[in-house]
């Protein structure tokens, strides 16, 4: 079973895995914490010193085309911000 479904890669955690050790990724929905501290630590050989999730729901969007009113909504997810003991750090960017 695969829990991390893929990192978070942006200006804000990226930032935040500089100066605080904190990593983001997106979670399979139903994964706890301790899942997903077992997977982190196996998968990139570091050592996980806390964990905070957070469930986004999905947002209505609506726009107006040619043909009328599109009605959808964007996909609900559930984050993971894993912070790291002082000296390991996770690099994503070495598989390319």
């Amino acid at each position: 079973m695969n829990v991390l479904v893929k990192p978070i890669v942006t200006e804000k955690m990226t930032a935040q895995s500089e100066s605080l050790n904190r990593y983001g990724f997106i979670v399979k929905k139903d994964a706890n914490k301790q899942q997903i501290k077992k997977a982190v630590e196996t998968l990139y050989n570091v050592n996980v010193a806390a964990i905070n999730t957070m469930v986004y729901g999905g947002k209505n969007k609506s726009r107006y085309t040619k043909g009328g009113m599109i009605n959808g909504k964007t996909a609900a997810f559930k984050k993971a911000v894993v912070t790291l003991v002082e000296g390991d750090s996770i690099d994503f960017y070495s598989n390319i």
